[in-house]
């Protein structure tokens, strides 16, 4: 029997390949930062051949370390940044642009217009997003209206557009495939969710060719083969997601109501609603979190906080006032809380529940006596204050109180920033034993479909607790904590608004 399935996690600052045993072990992993690309203020790019091969390095460098061959792999599954807009020769692979990152905002604009136009509703309907730069629809069509000659060749169908699996898939199997599963396909803003459809009526108000589109299909279900001189011959690909839905699967949340919150770059809170679409009426959108073969879809409401993990790389590579990610929690530790200092992270906006695309980063509160740990130990709070407001309004849309969050991603090993989570939102903060959740669950999306694992009920025994943290604080001391982060935000939209 082969002996493990790979994991291609495509991360939005790096690459990284994690080979799992049956029992969700990590057997080993490697990891390849890449470059970040700030063309202009608020606009964030990637090189794709550089997403490509960085990615291919990881998986023969696991490979080496784990001594595998290909025939040691039962399959491969991939989850990806996703949104991130990719477009290349169908010919001789070659991307026409960079890639648009998720983060970026040079469309701001064009969907204020398309707000002006009174479509918010009409897209909404369609594909439960809100209209937003950070979806990949209106990138694509900057690319098209920007790179020379961009709209007539795909219209000639010699483009492609992919987010960052696809692009894989297409150079795993040197071109042969060219797919998107369920949940990729959901955020574009191009998918009918209900429909299950690329939009015909999106695609021509965009006016973006169709034929650049790639196949849908379910998450867990053979994408395809790699190329045997890929990684030294050939792996089957047996599902794919975007990171945000593979870990809510990883995290075994099968079940309606259950939730999840992943703190990588950004901060991602997923509650499973079963197979029926539920609308938010709280600034959340409507995605779809996968579908295992020919089985129903099974939807999510979703929560995307735009900075999370990366205020902490903000600390540590710009304001240079902690030598690693780690250190945060020990200097935070030094002071009993931030001083009445507060920081909102809106390098890029703010995502749900406020979407706001023009307000930016701002600090308050500050006084003589605020030090660097003050700062360090405000930071923290801040991702915890901006989890909550997702929290409040996930239990606003359901009229469910959340009681358990199950946490991953790696700010998630801090165990100040977990308790401080459970403190300001009231609930029980549960850390699984492996935080690599979003790798977990494309392995396990892959291994289903190729009977690596039976069903869903096989994984769910691999899940183990970490550590549990339950909130420490009284009612009080929470509301005005909060009510003192509300004010901050105002301080942060009230900055990006003209005299």
């Amino acid at each position: 029997m082969t002996k493990y399935i790979m994991a291609l996690d495509a991360g939005t600052t790096s690459n990284r390949c994690i080979l799992f045993d049956k029992k969700g072990n990590m057997i080993c992993t490697a990891q390849k930062e890449f470059t970040q690309i700030f063309p202009k203020p608020g606009w964030v790019e990637h090189d794709p051949n550089e997403i490509w091969d960085t990615q291919r390095a990881v998986a023969m460098e696991a490979m080496n370390k784990a001594g595998a061959m290909p025939e040691d792999i039962a399959a491969i599954g991939i989850t990806n940044q996703r949104e991130t807009t990719i477009v290349w020769d169908k010919r001789t692979g070659e991307p026409i642009y960079n890639a648009i990152v998720w983060q970026c905002r040079r469309t701001s604009e064009f969907c204020d217009s398309l707000k002006d136009e009174g479509l918010t509703d009409w897209f909404h309907g369609k594909t439960g997003l809100v209209l937003d730069a950070y979806f990949s629809a209106t990138k694509l069509k900057w690319i098209l209206d920007n790179v020379k000659n961009a709209r007539e060749r795909a219209e000639r169908g010699e483009l492609l557009f992919g987010t960052v699996e696809t692009w894989l898939i297409w150079n795993l199997t040197k071109g042969k495939s060219h797919v998107t599963d369920y949940s990729n396909a959901s955020r574009t803003m191009m998918f009918n969710i209900h429909e299950l459809c690329w939009d015909k009526e999106i695609l021509e108000k965009l006016d973006i060719p169709e034929c650049m589109l790639p196949e849908v299909r379910p998450s867990s279900s053979i994408l395809g083969t790699t190329d045997p001189t890929v990684l030294g011959g050939p792996i089957t690909i047996g599902g794919a997601a975007g990171d945000q839905q593979c870990a809510l699967f990883g995290q075994t949340c099968f079940d309606p109501g259950s939730v999840k919150c992943t703190y990588g770059t950004g901060g991602f809170l997923l509650k499973n609603t079963g197979n029926e679409p539920v609308d938010s009426n709280n600034g959340l959108v409507t995605t779809i979190g996968w579908a295992i073969g020919d089985n129903k879809v099974t939807y999510a409401l979703e929560g995307s906080i735009f900075i999370a993990g990366a205020s902490i790389q903000w600390l540590r590579d710009q304001l240079r006032i902690v030598e690693s990610a780690p250190d945060s929690e020990y200097m935070a530790k030094k002071v009993k809380d931030s001083g009445g200092c507060y920081i909102v992270p809106a390098f890029t906006g703010l995502g749900a529940p406020h979407w706001n695309q023009y307000a930016r980063g701002t600090i308050v509160g500050i006084t003589r006596g605020t030090s660097k740990n003050h700062l360090i130990r405000a930071t923290l709070e801040a991702i915890t204050y901006q989890v909550n407001d997702v929290v409040t309004a996930m239990e606003a849309d359901s009229g469910i109180d959340v009681t358990e969050l199950k946490v991953d991603g790696g700010a998630s090993m801090n165990d100040l920033l977990m308790q401080i989570q459970a403190d300001i939102t009231n609930t029980t903060v549960v850390r699984p034993s492996i935080v690599e959740t979003t790798a977990l669950g494309a392995a396990y999306l892959a291994g289903l479909a190729v009977g690596y694992w039976n069903d869903p009920e096989d994984v769910k025994s691999n899940w183990q607790v970490d550590n549990k943290f339950v909130p420490q604080i009284n009612a009080d001391e929470r509301a005005k904590r909060i009510k003192g982060w509300n004010r901050a935000l105002r301080a942060a939209k009230a900055w990006a608004e003209e005299d």
